[in-house]
């Protein structure tokens, strides 16, 4: 009876060692065998479409982007939301353009995020002696920059400086991903300019809604015309109209071009000038002028839309020349 009862205490024993033993093992195991701490990402939020399209080539999963003006809204105009400035306030750093070219948004938000945001300006190591003056910006310089490649891969790499500071830890991770789109933007500004180079000098005539596409001009070899100034906030008059529908006649202009930000009645009125006095002129496609197309398409992107807007401006302009060749 002794012999039984110790035997069955110390089965007894042998169970709550194992019952307890396992309990010790899952403790010391669960942090292993959990899921790691996701890594808090840096939160940064980007004015213009353009200026979002760097921090997704350089940023990727390491960050949360928020971009604020859209598809086809014009950054000249647009006023932030209340939406708009609590992102903004909420920022660990806001990245914008730097020239005055979204200042609704920025004349409303710097006198009211904390002071923990870091705003900083994408063209901020572009050298001075590099920009379109300009009168009409308080500043005085035009801030299209983008439409120069090889100035905006200089916005990239203040991009990727001020996102591996920010973030140490990935610093390496930023200084990769912006060698390959640095690469992929070299290539996008040999290849504009090729294109560019296909069309005769005396053809390079780039007429457009407002004169957003100066540094276009500058880097690909072609005279531009806006109807309207740099600043869509100037509304074209009766004279402006005359004056493009003018030059157009005296130059044998063969194509311009409307903006997508931007409403195409003013070029329809240069048009109707030029037709009244029997010459004619087409209006050669849709630019991307100050922000980018649908996201999701080729044309959502940065890379998208410049070769869009170069592929427009040749068919236009090459489909002339064949015309007068027949």
């Amino acid at each position: 009876m002794a012999r039984q009862f110790l035997k069955t205490n110390l089965c007894l024993l042998v169970l709550l060692l194992m019952v307890t033993g396992g309990c010790q093992k899952d403790n010391t195991e669960a942090p292993t065998n959990a899921n790691p701490t996701t890594e808090k990402k840096l939160y940064v939020v980007a004015t213009t479409s353009m200026i979002t399209d760097i921090l997704k080539n350089i940023g990727r999963d390491r960050i949360d982007v928020t971009g604020i003006v859209g598809e086809g809204v014009d950054p000249h105009l647009y006023k932030p939301t209340a939406g708009d400035v609590e992102r903004l306030k909420d920022a660990e750093i806001i990245f914008y353009n730097g020239l005055n070219l979204e200042v609704k948004i920025m004349g409303v938000v710097l006198d009211k995020i904390a002071d923990k945001t870091k705003a900083v300006a994408v063209t901020a190591g572009i050298l001075r002696s590099q920009f379109r003056t300009s009168s009409e910006f308080q500043g005085g310089y035009d801030p299209h920059v983008w439409h120069d490649v090889s100035l905006w891969m200089k916005a990239a790499e203040k991009v990727r400086d001020t996102l591996a500071q920010a973030d140490p830890n990935n610093a390496e991770y930023y200084r990769s991903n912006a060698k390959n789109y640095l690469a992929a933007l070299k290539i996008l500004h040999d290849d504009l300019q090729n294109l560019a180079a296909q069309i005769p000098a005396q053809r390079r005539v780039l007429v457009t809604t407002h004169d957003a596409f100066g540094y276009l001009g500058r880097a690909y070899g072609f005279e531009v015309r806006g109807l309207q100034g740099l600043n869509t906030e100037t509304e074209a008059g009766v004279a402006d109209v005359r004056d493009l529908a003018a030059f157009i006649i005296e130059h044998r202009i063969p194509a311009m071009f409307v903006e997508t930000s931007t409403p195409p009645q003013g070029i329809e009125a240069v048009q109707a000038a030029v037709q009244a006095q029997g010459f004619e002129v087409e209006i050669g496609g849709g630019l991307f002028a100050d922000t980018m197309g649908t996201p999701g398409t080729p044309e959502g992107t940065y890379i998208g839309s410049m070769r869009h807007n170069m592929d427009t401006i040749m068919n236009a302009l090459r489909a002339e020349l064949a015309y007068q060749r027949q």
